[in-house]
């Protein structure tokens, strides 16, 4: 397994509440979020770390390549539209095996995300299995219909009639990429437009449900995800 990071966004709605550096530094406990997501990934068996982030912010670039995180990482420096097209960017470093993708933004238990790639590891009946949560505080989630064997069936934007979100997570067959072409063409954009696309075309995406996942997307999120990692949070 490989781990994937998308980081290539520019972390404007926190960056807009007065927090100058990138969304991937903030610390939590002692540790940068960035920091975080491949520390527990190497520990549950990450071979390499493919990275893209963005050329705007050279702090975070100056970071990840000062450092030693023992584990090889392959760092793309590229400015995408989009979630989507920085995954695609990604695409020729992954082609060979499945990997874990991640977004730096998403706090969650350690030992839930153990059990999540372990399960995922062994499930080979599926394209991807989508970390999913009843914790909806996104401003902007991404909500699912799970069928009674956990496949994902609908994907929606809205909130209302929707008891599960997907939480920034992904544990994917790089199957998926026969869809680059198509997704191209389409001019599709978003990560989640490119997920309904592999729903619509018959991938089977499954979820996996994790107790809460907090997207810190805003300064009052940090102290959130503080409590959560702490054990006082809701």
């Amino acid at each position: 397994m490989n781990l994937a990071i998308i980081g290539a966004g520019e972390s404007s709605r926190i960056k807009s509440e007065g927090f100058n550096t990138p969304k991937h530094l903030i610390k939590l406990k002692g540790e940068y979020l960035i920091q975080r997501i491949i520390r527990i990934a190497r520990n549950q068996g990450a071979q390499k770390v493919i990275c893209i982030i963005n050329s705007k912010e050279p702090e975070l670039m100056d970071y990840l390549l000062g450092n030693n995180f023992n584990i090889p990482m392959n760092l793309i420096i590229e400015d995408t539209p989009s979630s989507m097209h920085s995954l695609f960017a990604l695409a020729p470093h992954l082609s060979k095996e499945p990997f874990c993708l991640a977004t730096t933004d998403s706090v969650f238990r350690e030992k839930e995300f153990a059990d999540y790639i372990r399960y995922a590891m062994l499930k080979k009946d599926s394209d991807g299995l989508l970390a999913v949560t009843r914790y909806i505080d996104d401003e902007k989630p991404l909500c699912v219909a799970m069928d009674d064997k956990n496949n994902i069936v609908e994907l929606s934007d809205s909130k209302k009639g929707y008891e599960l979100a997907t939480g920034g997570i992904y544990y994917f067959s790089p199957r998926i990429f026969d869809e680059i072409p198509y997704a191209l063409e389409a001019k599709i954009s978003k990560l989640r437009n490119f997920l309904r696309l592999l729903v619509a075309k018959g991938y089977v995406l499954k979820g996996y449900e994790f107790s809460k996942i907090i997207d810190v997307d805003h300064v009052s999120d940090i102290e959130k995800a503080e409590s959560f990692l702490n054990g006082s949070g809701e």
